[in-house]
């Protein structure tokens, strides 16, 4: 039931991933379920980069050196974090969103889409038994010096998965009533 699983879903860290890779097929199905989500006027604004093998690591080499870069103070051990996360997942997929050209709804309808896509995904994943979780570091806004990126396309975050072998924690939610308001 999807209630059960939306339930499920969890953000899982590279840190708790194992060894097993992930193929190519069941990366291919996680992403056309992002590719179901909805979009105002089928902008069909997501977009994604598949990282895996040697590119995970450049991407986290990449990342630590923008880091040291740009921060005045950088601090060790978020150094070895952006080197190692990338190490630990199976794949890791940077999410991007491409601005309709002609601008016909708000880029915050087209960011929204995105994120449905990416929630798409998740529940994907979750269901697959696959851990995720999607990081969205300042450093995004340095994407464009990684990827080759089109006019209008900016990357939103990566979304880190990998298989893992502990038992996923029970979460628990503040009742909606609480955040509801209900008007006749």
């Amino acid at each position: 039931m999807i209630f059960d699983l939306i339930k499920k879903r969890r953000s899982v860290f590279p840190a708790q991933y194992n060894d097993k890779p992930i193929s190519k097929a069941t990366i291919e199905k996680i992403l056309e379920a992002a590719n179901w989500a909805p979009t105002h006027k089928k902008t069909a604004p997501w977009r994604f980069k598949v990282l895996q093998g040697e590119s995970k690591e450049k991407l986290g080499l990449f990342l630590s050196l923008k880091y040291m870069e740009t921060e005045p103070k950088p601090k060790e051990m978020k150094i070895k974090k952006l080197i190692q996360n990338p190490k630990n997942a199976a794949a890791i997929i940077a999410i991007c969103m491409q601005r309709d050209p002609k601008e016909s709804i708000p880029e915050w309808e087209e960011i929204a889409a995105t994120a449905m896509a990416v929630q798409n995904m998740w529940l994907c994943c979750s269901e697959m038994g696959i851990g995720s979780y999607w990081s969205s570091p300042g450093l995004i806004t340095q994407m464009h010096d990684f990827f080759a990126l089109n006019d209008g396309e900016k990357c939103l975050g990566f979304f880190y998965m990998g298989y893992y072998d502990e038992t996923l924690p029970e979460v628990s939610r503040t009742p909606i009533a609480e955040k509801v308001v209900w008007m006749n």
